[in-house]
């Protein structure tokens, strides 16, 4: 399928490895022009050619932290109006709640909420002038299913999707679109880490913990990150324009809610 958006512009927050990566390489691989973002110098530029050379499309590594004001402002300036926004962060580890500083708590607010918001506020008018744009906000399925330990992640991604959703309907009329998009288990460096601590902390082999994790799934699987990536093409699309303020959870069956 065609997603009508060859030759728009793209920031992929996030987006120099994991579900970020996959979603910029699908906007790529729909002819969009991408910016590539992440903190390590060598992984993000790495990652920008090597989608470069995938879909020969225009590609530009930005190394910017996007929870500063100053990495906020090297992403536009290098993308000045961008016609899609995917905001990605990557969430606080797994702690117990008690153990969380005031410190902590606001700075897991300020990554997983508070810069998605800044994000859209420097976009979102230019591209109501311009009557289309794309946001998606990468969340968390801990949005629909907390997890304990996870708390901290999952409420700061729960505010920013209540925040949002008010905001989505009072620009849908000028062919702007925010949704969310909620992954549950997906094979990447950040599952395995995860995986990697439970069995640290558990005792038991890693194999035996993602064992146990894959049969919780009804797909019986991880997410493959580049059904991720495509989904959230998809959102971006021409085809999607009646789509706002909504939130999809990719999962593989493993939130059991009739909603």
């Amino acid at each position: 399928m065609d997603l009508g958006i060859a030759g728009r512009k793209a920031i992929v927050c996030a987006s120099s490895r994991g579900l970020g990566k996959a979603c910029a390489r699908a906007l790529a691989e729909a002819g969009c022009e991408v910016i590539v973002n992440g903190r390590d110098p060598k992984k993000t530029e790495a990652t920008a050619i090597e989608i470069a050379n995938l879909t020969k499309t225009k590609v530009a590594p930005v190394v910017a932290d996007v929870s500063t004001p100053e990495g906020q402002a090297k992403l536009l300036a290098a993308c000045p109006q961008p016609d899609i926004l995917i905001n990605n962060n990557a969430g606080p580890p797994f702690r117990d709640f008690r153990e969380l500083s005031r410190q902590q708590m606001i700075d897991g607010v300020i990554a997983n909420m508070i810069v998605a918001i800044e994000l859209i506020q420097k976009v979102i008018d230019p591209m109501k002038q311009r009557r289309f744009g794309r946001i998606v906000n990468i969340t968390s399925a801990a949005v629909k299913a907390p997890l304990a330990g996870l708390d901290l992640s999952s409420g700061a991604r729960s505010g920013l999707t209540a925040f949002l959703a008010g905001v989505s309907r009072t620009v849908a009329d000028r062919n702007v679109t925010i949704n969310q998009l909620l992954p549950g288990a997906f094979d990447t460096d950040r599952l395995r880490a995860n995986l990697s601590k439970t069995a640290e902390t558990s005792g038991k082999n890693i194999t035996e913990i993602a064992a146990g994790r894959i049969a919780s799934i009804p797909a019986k699987r991880f997410g493959d990150p580049k059904e991720f990536g495509e989904a959230c093409a998809f959102l971006c699309s021409a085809q999607a324009s009646y789509i706002t303020g909504q939130n999809l959870l990719i999962d593989g069956g493993a939130f059991p809610g009739t909603f």
